[in-house]
């Protein structure tokens, strides 16, 4: 028998290993490389996403829910001290001055920080599709400030717009802190958009349908999941702080038959045409004051300010984003010449606002000017048909619903945002006849979307910057 004495020999062509006791792991580093093992699995599991999107939905929910809550004391502010100056007019020549200290203010934000003018969504859409990157910490803050400047100003613009790019750049810190890029960076950016919306109107179904009918006009189980997961948290926290009730208090008890059918289709045709017409006017504006006029953003800035100080002193319901002037309509306190009125000047003064590239956005304007039209309308058919008054604010709620469709070219989101705002089940499908209607008239007169149109003009102007 042989005696094996050499080394085995596949071992002996392997360099001999030293093991030294110093370098061997010791149990805290194996626990860090199982936790690190672990979270790599779970990031490349099915389950992360929806899981990552809960976590914007808090984060972006929650940078929404103190945005609304800043707006509401702005609002509360603008109040008084109109209250104030109405009592004591000689304060007026101050409340001028503070006017102009709000516009040099949002003046120096949008300065430092162009991204933030307007309502935002534009510019999500071109970070969305790779055309622009934006600072997302920097852009949140200046949002942030400028809208609250603006609301103590008066300014007609909306919360929704900038909720939800503040949720989404709030989706977007989230992902870098998490080290994600790409398509996963882009699902946590439109988590957090989505999440916005939701806490903003209390919709949850509509922050959904907007991110998939308007941000990516498509569907996608991957996409979704991460988008309910978020809109879920950012409601609940959400209700947390507002309550559970809708936005707005009224809500349309009127069944339709097939009689009122024949009413909504008119009303339908209507919001087509005039929200092609508001699509057409607001990108007039926009290039003129932004693009052709030569004006420094001060003076732009300064104009719907001083606008907006003059309006305090003769029609103080037209400041602001219009929630209580939709109350009041609903409520049946205006006649029609002064509804027509409200309309034409919440109509320019909006155009004004949003056109000198203020940071705040056009939803909730748009909507209000719905209102208005919407109950125009039902006032005309309440006095030619002798309806029932209760139509009124059934029609108003039609009206804001066909605007958002004709103008955002987005019917579902827009009878869902409704129907959730009012929490009127009698009313849905109506809201969806006239959306709908709204909606094939404007494409038919070949109006663009307008946050197509301002994404277009956005793109255009980074691409003669390069």
């Amino acid at each position: 028998m042989t005696q094996c004495t050499g080394p085995i020999p596949f071992l002996a062509a392997m360099p001999e290993r030293r093991y030294n006791k110093e370098k061997e792991p010791d149990g805290e580093e194996s626990d860090m490389n199982e936790r690190a093992g672990l979270w790599a699995r779970f990031t490349e599991s099915r389950a992360f996403l929806p899981c990552a999107g809960f976590a914007a939905g808090i984060l972006a929910g929650g940078v929404s829910v103190l945005y609304r809550l800043s707006l509401q004391f702005a609002s509360d502010t603008l109040g008084h001290s109109l209250t104030f100056i109405r009592k004591n007019a000689g304060w007026t020549a101050v409340w001028f001055l503070v006017l102009i200290a709000l516009a040099g203010l949002t003046s120096l934000l949008v300065r430092r920080q162009p991204l933030i003018g307007g309502s935002g969504i534009p510019q999500l859409e071109c970070e969305l599709h790779g055309k622009i990157k934006s600072s997302w910490l920097s852009v949140l803050l200046c949002k942030f400030a400028g809208g609250f400047l603006c609301m103590l100003g008066g300014l007609s613009l909306g919360r929704e717009g900038p909720s939800i790019q503040l949720g989404a750049m709030a989706g977007k810190g989230f992902s870098r802190f998490l080290r994600r890029g790409g398509e996963e960076e882009r699902v946590l950016i439109s988590c957090g958009a989505s999440a916005g919306l939701a806490a903003a109107f209390h919709a949850p179904a509509a922050g959904v349908l907007f991110c998939l009918e308007e941000l990516h006009h498509t569907f996608t189980p991957r996409l979704l999941l991460p988008l309910m997961t978020a809109v879920l948290s950012a409601d609940l926290l959400s209700v947390q702080v507002f309550g559970v009730g809708p936005v707005f208090q009224f809500a349309p008890q009127t069944d339709f038959t097939p009689v009122l059918y024949l009413l909504v289709v008119p009303l339908g045709l209507l919001l087509g045409v005039l929200g092609a017409f508001y699509n057409a006017a607001t990108m007039a504006v926009v290039r003129f004051l932004q693009d052709k006029s030569g004006l420094p953003v001060f003076v732009r800035l300064l104009i719907p300010f001083l606008m907006a100080g003059i309006l305090a002193l003769c029609a103080p319901s037209l400041l602001g984003s219009g929630h209580n002037l939709v109350e009041q309509a609903a409520a049946g306190d205006y006649m029609l010449e002064i509804l027509l009125l409200l309309l034409v000047g919440k109509f320019l003064f909006s155009l004004l606002s949003f056109g000198s590239g203020a940071p705040g956005g056009i939803f909730f304007p748009l909507l209000v000017l719905g209102a208005l039209i919407g109950c125009s309308y039902g006032v005309c058919a309440v006095e030619l048909f002798g309806l029932e008054k209760d139509l009124i604010a059934a029609f108003l709620l039609l009206g804001m619903a066909g605007n958002f469709a004709a103008i955002v070219r987005a019917p579902f989101t827009g009878a869902i945002l409704l129907f959730e705002m009012t929490g009127s089940v009698h009313t849905l499908l109506p809201l969806l006849a006239v959306s709908l209607i709204a909606c094939a008239t404007a494409d038919a007169l070949r109006s663009a979307p307008i946050y197509d149109s301002l994404a277009a003009r956005l793109n255009a102007g980074r691409r003669s910057e390069a």
